[in-house]
């Protein structure tokens, strides 16, 4: 009977061990994809990491849907951008998910933009000269230095919040950045012969891609920044190309083709779609696939 009892005991430890649920991940929820990305590439395993937008939707411009509310009230961790680039929308998702932990000020908020170097400080607040943010141009993902800033924070606040695997996440970051500045070294390498090149883009959002690899940009086809392109500040920049040549006009994969295909056609240029983050193209599957595209483009286009 004794013996029998002591199976009984063992069963009954075995199947309560196979019975409680195991360590829950840490949820991690982006505001763009890149940070979700980044997020799954340090945190493996012990993160749950998705996105608030696609690759292929205007960060600027998304709807407080519940179904992104109930995300928000879940998340251990919001990884978002900042430099007032979801401010149209992230306020009301914060006040109405009612997630203490990832107000702004706590552990569980995390705005990569304030980790690097910004470029087009305004001197001044205007709104008469279009959408401009005051802490910076917001795009900071298109260079991959500051990709590799933004990933050693990130992996600080994921063994903070979760000192469990602290050496984990700082293994593999470890790994991801040797692996990335082994990329970079190859991207600025097939990137040699864009140097120099001169383009129009879209709206302001490649302006730290252009000057990591050295492009230089002549103009967007948006009048102000955020305000649709329109026919006379296009007849403008017709008129500014046939003095200034440019190689190539740029946008991404939200912004209508219309407008670069038209001053593509009429100056004789290639137009060229961008992804700007992880799933803008089939190709941009992760920051790594991402990064190979962005270089396969621009240098088709260039040659």
């Amino acid at each position: 009977m004794k013996r029998l009892h002591r199976i009984f005991l063992a069963g009954t430890l075995l199947l309560g061990a196979a019975a409680a649920p195991a360590r829950a991940e840490l949820k991690v929820l982006a505001c763009e994809a890149e940070w979700a990305a980044l997020a799954t590439a340090i945190g493996g395993d012990a993160v749950d990491a998705s996105s608030a937008t696609t690759g292929k939707q205007d960060p600027h411009r998304i709807e407080a849907r519940p179904s992104l509310i109930a995300k928000v009230r879940n998340a251990d961790l919001l990884v978002c951008t900042g430099l007032d680039l979801e401010a149209g929308w992230l306020p009301v998702l914060l006040q109405q998910s009612g997630n203490r932990a990832i107000q702004p000020g706590q552990p569980g908020h995390f705005l990569a933009g304030t980790l690097v170097k910004r470029l087009d400080l305004p001197s001044s607040l205007d709104r008469s000269q279009g959408d401009l943010h005051g802490g910076g141009n917001p795009h900071i993902q298109l260079d991959p230095h500051n990709i590799a800033t933004v990933a050693k924070a990130l992996a600080a606040r994921l063994a903070e919040l979760d000192g469990a695997h602290a050496a984990d996440y700082n293994t593999r970051l470890a790994a991801f950045l040797e692996r990335w500045n082994a990329a970079i070294v190859r991207w600025e390498a097939s990137a040699a012969p864009l140097r120099g090149a001169t383009v129009v883009t879209h709206h302001r959002d490649m302006v730290y891609l252009t000057q990591w690899l050295g492009m230089r940009e002549l103009g967007t086809l948006e009048p102000k920044p955020g305000l649709e392109p329109t026919s006379g500040h296009l007849a403008e920049l017709v008129t500014q190309l046939a003095q200034e040549h440019a190689r190539m006009v740029l946008r991404t994969p939200y912004q209508a083709e219309r407008a670069s295909s038209w001053l593509a056609d009429r100056v004789s240029i290639p137009a060229v779609m961008i992804p700007n983050t992880v799933g803008g193209s089939e190709e941009a599957t992760d920051l790594f696939s991402l990064f190979d595209d962005i270089i396969a483009r621009l240098t088709r286009a260039l040659a």
